[in-house]
């Protein structure tokens, strides 16, 4: 298939800025089989059934974002340049891999300085990411990082507007826990304790794993023959536990349907020989049409940019011309898109 069977176009106003308050008041498309149903995520409850499983991604998003200055001594006197840092994962040695900007003013062995109590030494570049080395780490590091960072907003919010005070909560969700993402699952952002309460007592059940997002989540995809992308890696973790839940869900006739596409491909790349088990490591794991999946029964996501690898996963699942429907409607009905945006339920079979 071509990169263009996944584009769309999308009015600008439809991009959202901002998550809907309370996080459960957001719109919820349900796409089951070949027919579409405009509610609300709160409606959860009453699509969901007993014994159902939703698989929730742990993740805790790191505020990656940092903006610092680089002090260097020259004939006129010392020289200062601000340099703005998003950090992308922490590498074997103990460094950081991080997006610079610009890279070109910082040489090897200089100090980066985000604040007293944090700061960092470029000891290397490749493939235009720096590597840093911080001052401190463990507990230290996560003190200084949340006190100066900020949230790693995707590319078409922060063009938009500056990250702020009130994203460290809205791009994180009420469960996160693992710290290591600088991207949020999107989805599950529409999740409060009332409507996990609701749920719960609807009978639906749920199973955490966890899959740092990376900063790749948004790289174009600038191949026409999708074949030859290459996804970029991310680690997850699916537990003893975690997948005992999901197997004996299966084994009893409930539905598992993973919150977001992060949870989707860490579940399917932990069940590639048909049986879920545990799994640790980096999945790169490419969904599109004709993929067979061996572990999600439905899917709970947001709405994903034209020509992106997250619009082929959907499309693989629903089928390409379903998803056209589906996303046509949505624009239609002037849907709000990505990151804060709004929800869909994708279920394949269309039976509820």
């Amino acid at each position: 298939m071509k990169l263009s069977d996944f584009d769309f176009d999308l009015p600008e106003r439809l991009i959202a800025t901002r998550p809907a308050v309370p996080r459960s008041s957001a719109r919820l498309l349900v796409a089951e089989g070949d027919a579409i149903h405009d509610q609300h995520v709160t409606d959860l409850v009453h699509w969901l059934r007993p014994g159902d499983r939703l698989v929730l991604n742990d993740t805790r998003v790191i505020p990656a974002r940092l903006f610092g200055l680089r002090r260097r001594d020259s004939a006129q006197g010392p020289v200062e340049a601000k340099i703005e840092v998003t950090l992308l994962e922490p590498r074997p040695d103990g460094t950081w891999s991080a997006l610079i900007k610009p890279l070109r003013k910082v040489k090897t062995g200089e100090t980066i300085v985000f604040s007293d109590d944090l700061m960092a030494v470029l000891e290397g570049a490749d493939a235009g990411q720096g590597h840093l080395r911080f001052n401190c780490a463990g507990d230290d590091f996560d003190a200084a990082l949340n006190a100066v960072g900020a949230m790693p907003l995707p590319p078409y919010i922060a063009a938009k507007r500056q990250a702020d005070a009130r994203d460290k909560t809205d791009y994180q969700t009420v469960w996160a826990k693992n710290a290591g993402a600088v991207a949020a699952p999107t989805a599950s952002l529409h999740f409060d304790e009332p409507l996990l309460k609701a749920l719960a007592e609807r009978g639906v059940n749920f199973t955490y794993v966890t899959l740092h997002v990376g900063a790749g989540t948004f790289l174009p995809v600038k191949v026409d023959d999708i074949t030859e992308h290459k996804m970029h890696a991310e680690w997850g973790l699916v537990s003893e536990t975690a997948a005992r839940e999901i197997a004996e869900t299966k084994a009893a006739g409930g539905r598992v349907i993973p919150v977001g596409t992060t949870a989707l491909r860490l579940i399917e790349t932990a069940g590639r020989d048909g049986r879920i088990k545990a799994w640790e490591g980096d999945t790169d794991i490419f969904i599109t049409p004709g993929f067979e999946f061996r572990i999600t029964d439905a899917l709970m996501t947001n709405f994903h940019l034209p020509r992106s690898t997250l619009m082929m996963l959907v499309s693989a699942l629903m089928g390409a011309e379903r998803i056209r429907k589906v996303y046509a409607h949505a624009i239609a009905q002037e849907y709000r898109f990505f990151s804060y945006g709004d929800a869909s339920l994708l279920i394949p079979d269309g039976e509820n």
